[in-house]
């Protein structure tokens, strides 16, 4: 079950149902659930795809809007997540996460 931390916007879009791709550095961590922190409050919603590759390959024009809700470009969603990953040109991997049913409790139901 892979377990992540994140900041405050990104997990205000991951329970609204804003953002539906995660994207996080590094090769695939298996399991079904993806569990989300962030300070005290936990999310868990179903992994219904993963996808691993370069940064671009990862986030396109048809999906960038869904990885950073916030964004206008590709280049933008890029631009973004290269700041959170200073350095690093290796691989990642997008977790396509299911939509929170209710995003203010703690173990969230799931719409898959």
């Amino acid at each position: 079950m892979p377990v992540f931390r994140t900041k405050k916007t990104g997990f205000e879009w991951l329970s609204s149902g804003q953002k539906t791709i995660d994207i996080r550095k590094g090769n695939l961590i298996r399991g079904d659930i993806a569990v989300y922190f962030c300070g005290r409050r936990v999310l868990r919603v179903k992994i219904t795809r993963t996808e691993t590759g370069r940064l671009r390959d990862v986030v396109q024009l048809n999906n960038f809007r869904l990885v950073i809700p916030s964004v206008v470009t590709v280049d933008d969603a890029i631009g973004y997540l290269q700041g959170l990953y200073l350095g690093y040109d290796g691989l990642f991997t997008a977790y396509y996460v299911g939509v929170p049913e209710d995003a203010d409790t703690k173990n969230v139901s799931l719409k898959v």
